[in-house]
């Protein structure tokens, strides 16, 4: 079972659809792991860059990594973009995973992309943080 601290570097999204009539789309990120919610700050247009990170404690075998993607809006409720999942397994077992693009999701259609950097930093005298039972 994995045990340590996981690096979330969101880097950009591109080809995301806007949805504002009215002005350009002001997308932000919700980062979830488990019960562990980050939020972005809030970008511009359609291919946004935030440049953040994002630190998660993993503690158990939970191993999907959800980015919700979001537009802010001022007089309505913010509209759903689409979602990313990422698996985590590969980050667990090499340490890291350089800047990947991910498919963003809504209604099981394509809606853009969000690249993102990844990095697992196991307990100390953990190994890889496998078998700490």
């Amino acid at each position: 079972m994995p045990r340590g601290t996981l690096e979330v570097i969101l880097i950009s999204a591109k080809d995301l659809k806007d949805s504002d009539f009215f002005g350009k789309m002001d997308p932000y990120v919700i980062l979830t792991y488990r019960a562990q919610k980050h939020r972005s700050s809030v970008a511009k247009g359609s291919k946004p860059r935030w440049n953040e990170s994002f630190l998660f404690t993993v503690s158990d075998s939970v191993s999907e990594l959800n980015l919700r993607l979001m537009d802010q809006d001022l007089l309505t409720s913010d509209d759903f973009l689409g979602d990313a999942k990422i698996n985590l397994e590969p980050v667990f077992a090499v340490g890291s995973i350089p800047e990947t693009s991910y498919n963003v999701v809504k209604d099981q259609k394509y809606c853009g992309e969000i690249k993102v950097a990844l990095t697992f930093n196991p307990e100390r005298g953990s190994g890889l943080g496998y078998g700490d039972e």
